[in-house]
């Protein structure tokens, strides 16, 4: 048994009444154990947080492990330029070890910045090696490989043969699903509709509801993507989706920038869960997501930094802040405040993977992920009479991040990384995107 009790903490509980007390935390093991005032338990760590902030550790449900290495290498393009000449090509280029380190170079950022779960969907091939990462980091996980069985355009080595696709993914459920009594969940991960045959889908929805896993996948993010699905299939991508029976509460879409009324409505009443993704959308000129038409739909909508090479960061603070301000020029500055962001980003990512009551929050019996922030500096100053929320979506950065804390285990302690070595993954991840671009005049169509 181990122990860790953090003291004099301003806590920001996202609890059901959403309530910020000044107190302490108590940790047995993974989990939280008490919350209150002057606790005198004997801990093996004894965390003095005084003046600090703690929140419930940031969930973001769309991730890229694997392309973190391409970050610089494909700015200024829209998405299917941006797949087509640079991230397809560098992604069949992958191996082993750059899919190794791709991932640690993603989820070290991600530490840092207090994102303690993650949805990740990586590539074709190697996925395992992913999942080595994530298991050795102690970051919270649900991932999948990639799958994508069509498309003229795309490199011999990221075409797939639609059974082994689905034999390799059902391959590593069985092994990672459930590791480290949950910590790491699988998910399957159909690329898109343009890139997948219907037999491929329908066999991810019977998977998903045997194994009771989630469908994690992309939709509606680019005007020309939805163009290509209502040409093959004559329908929209949420319709189409639903259309064969993928539409349920086990489904995460990413994106979701062109819906109309029907599409939200099915969403909405499937339960289907939505990653908005703005730093994304706004970087590949994709569009801004009518994310306050899908809340008054009573759509579950949380937040996701996608990939480095379409965003260049994975830093949830970045996502609040322009998740909250992208919406006021056209909805009124009252649009998309800063508590519903908040949300999104903490319990409303919980919600999104099925762990809402392990998650999200900071409360008795649930996982002690959390974050503890240090908001005494300038950028985030004065603090007298101010929401703290408001504080943290509008005013703090990634680097006010002091320690973050998944299933119990610091993972970062004054900033300082406990479980990744940050100067070989930095170097080895030079070496590694060297590698890639040296192959990709070899890459085969």
């Amino acid at each position: 048994m181990s122990s860790i009790l953090i003291k004099n903490a301003e806590i920001i509980t996202m609890n059901t009444n959403e309530e910020i007390i000044a107190g302490d935390i108590y940790i047995v093991d993974d989990r939280i154990r008490e919350i209150g005032k002057n606790l005198s338990h004997a801990a093996d760590k004894v965390i003095d947080a005084t003046g600090r902030t703690v929140i419930p550790g940031f969930v973001q449900t769309h991730i890229h492990l694997c392309q973190t290495l391409f970050r610089g290498q494909a700015d200024d393009l829209e998405l299917m330029d941006w797949l087509k000449q640079r991230i397809w090509p560098l992604e069949a280029s992958h191996d082993e070890e750059s899919i190794y380190y791709s991932a640690m170079l993603g989820i070290g950022e991600l530490i840092q910045s207090g994102t303690t779960t993650v949805v990740d969907m990586e590539t074709v091939h190697y996925t395992d090696f992913a999942f080595q990462a994530i298991a050795e980091s102690g970051i919270r996980a649900l991932a999948g490989k990639v799958m994508m069985d069509k498309g003229k355009e795309v490199p011999v080595r990221l075409r797939e043969n639609t059974k082994e696709s689905l034999q390799e993914s059902v391959d590593l459920l069985e092994k990672w699903h459930r590791y480290d009594n949950g910590r790491i969940q699988y998910a399957f991960c159909p690329r898109f509709v343009v890139s997948c045959t219907k037999e491929l889908l329908t066999n991810v929805r019977d998977l998903s509801a045997k194994y009771k896993v989630c469908v994690h996948t992309h939709a509606s993010e680019n005007a020309n993507e939805i163009l290509l699905v209502e040409k093959e299939h004559g329908m929209r991508n949420v319709v189409y989706l639903d259309h064969i029976g993928l539409a349920n509460e086990r489904l995460i879409l990413a994106h979701c920038v062109w819906l109309d009324e029907e599409e939200k409505r099915i969403i909405a009443e499937r339960g289907v869960k939505v990653s908005h993704c703005p730093g994304s959308n706004l970087k590949l000129a994709s569009g801004v997501a009518e994310v306050p038409s899908l809340l008054d739909h009573q759509a579950h909508v949380s937040l996701g930094a996608d990939g480095a090479p379409c965003n260049n960061n994975l830093d949830m603070f970045n996502e609040m802040r322009l998740a909250a301000i992208i919406q006021k020029p056209v909805h009124g500055p009252t649009a998309m405040n800063a508590r519903t962001v908040f949300r999104m980003a903490t319990i409303g990512g919980a919600r999104a993977v099925g762990m809402e009551n392990e998650i999200g929050s900071i409360e008795p019996g649930k996982k002690a992920d959390l974050a503890i922030l240090n908001l005494n500096d300038f950028h985030v100053y004065p603090s007298y009479d101010i929401d703290p929320i408001s504080r943290i979506v509008y005013s703090a950065t990634r680097a006010d991040v002091e320690s973050t804390i998944v299933n119990g285990k610091l993972l970062m302690e004054n900033r300082q990384l406990k479980t990744i070595d940050k100067a070989i993954i930095l170097k080895e991840s030079n070496f590694a995107i060297k590698r890639l671009m040296k192959k990709l005049e070899n890459v085969a169509y």
